[in-house]
C-alpha cells in the first residue's frame, strides 16, 4: 500500500446517506462534472479500488464511490475503511445525502419500492434502523446535502459549488460542422445554416480544397456578408455560452452547416472553436462530413 503514494492523488468522493435522500441524482450531477461512479461498492473494496484508480495513469481521476446500507452485512466495515484511508493518508470527501422522515416516504411511496432496511415491514420502520445504523458515518461526513425541499436544479447547483472544477467551466462545448446533404445532427443544440455565404466550390482552384486551407478561407471571408455574419455570431456567442454555463448545462453542441460540409461550415467552425479556445471554454471540434466529400488538400487546425 506504501505505493499509492508515488501515484498521482485521485480526486475520490465517497457518497453516503439515507435511502431515498437523492444519492442517485446527486451522482448523476457528479457524473455531469466528469466523475466515475461506481455505485454501491461493499466498504471492503473501497482501498483497493482508491489504489487501482492511482495506478490507471490518469486515466480515473476523479471517482465517485456510493456506500450505503444497501451493502448489508458489508456496510459494517464502512467505518473500518474509513478509518484505513486516514491511516494512509489517502486523501478523499464524503457527501452524505439527508432528507426527513415524510419526504422519505413520500417518495418510496412515489416510486413504490421496498426500503432495504424494511423489506417486509413499515418504511418508518426501515427509516429508524438506517438512521442508527449511519450515525457514525454522518459524524465523519464532509459536506451534508438535505434534499427535503429541494428542487433538482437546487441540487444540481449545491453539486456544482461543492464538487466543479475552479480552474475552468465545466461545460462540455462541442462544435460541429456538417453537410446538410447528408443530414442534421440529432443531438445538436444550435444549428447554424451558412449555406447563404459566397461558395468555393464553383472556384475550380479551391473547389477539391477543405474551409480550413487559407486560400479558401481567405475567399470566404473576403466578402462583406461574411464579415457581417461573424461579427454577429461572435456577439451571440459571447453572450449565449456564459448563459448556458450557468444554467448549468454539462454539453452543448454547437453544429454549422453548408451544402457539403467541406468549405463554408469547416471555415466557420474553426472560427468559433479558436474564439471559444481563446476564451478558455472546454471545446472540441469535429468536421462530420468533410471527408465525405472529394478533398484533396485539408489543414488541421
Amino acid at each position: 500500500m506504501e505505493q499509492m503514494k508515488e501515484k498521482e492523488d485521485v480526486d475520490l468522493v465517497i457518497v453516503t446517506g439515507m435511502s431515498g435522500a437523492g444519492k442517485t441524482q446527486a451522482c448523476r450531477f457528479l457524473e455531469d462534472l466528469g466523475y466515475f461512479v461506481v455505485d454501491n461498492l461493499p466498504p471492503v473494496f473501497i482501498l483497493k479500488f482508491a489504489e487501482l484508480c492511482r495506478h490507471a495513469g490518469g486515466h480515473v481521476s476523479k471517482v465517485v464511490l456510493v456506500v450505503d446500507t444497501r451493502s448489508r452485512e458489508f456496510f459494517d466495515a464502512f467505518i473500518d475503511a474509513l478509518d484505513e484511508l486516514d491511516c494512509l493518508q489517502v486523501p478523499y470527501r464524503m457527501l452524505y445525502m439527508e432528507a426527513d422522515d415524510a419526504a422519505i416516504i413520500r417518495r418510496y411511496k412515489e416510486t413504490r419500492r421496498r426500503h432495504p432496511m424494511a423489506p417486509q415491514t413499515r418504511i418508518s420502520d426501515g427509516i429508524a434502523k438506517e438512521r442508527t445504523r449511519l450515525e457514525s458515518v454522518y459524524q465523519r461526513a464532509t459536506y451534508v446535502i438535505d434534499t427535503s425541499h429541494l428542487k433538482k436544479v437546487e441540487l444540481r447547483d449545491q453539486i456544482r459549488r461543492l464538487f466543479a472544477s475552479e480552474s475552468k467551466d465545466t461545460m462540455r462545448i462541442n462544435v460541429l460542422s456538417f453537410g446538410f446533404k447528408y443530414g442534421m445532427p440529432l443531438d445538436a443544440d444550435m444549428v447554424l445554416d451558412v449555406r447563404f455565404l459566397p461558395n468555393p466550390f464553383y472556384i475550380e482552384d479551391l473547389k477539391k480544397k477543405s474551409g480550413a486551407v487559407p486560400e479558401v478561407g481567405e475567399y470566404i471571408e473576403k466578402w462583406p456578408v461574411t464579415q457581417e455574419y461573424l461579427t454577429k455570431l461572435d456577439a451571440l456567442v459571447d453572450f449565449l455560452v456564459p448563459q448556458c454555463v450557468k444554467e448549468g448545462k454539462a454539453q452543448f453542441v454547437i453544429a454549422i452547416g453548408c451544402t457539403g460540409g467541406m468549405h463554408r461550415s469547416v471555415f466557420v467552425a474553426n472560427h468559433l472553436y479558436k474564439r471559444l479556445v481563446d476564451r478558455s471554454f472546454d471545446v472540441e471540434i469535429e468536421h462530420r462530413d468533410l471527408f465525405k466529400n472529394d478533398v484533396e488538400e485539408h489543414t488541421e487546425i
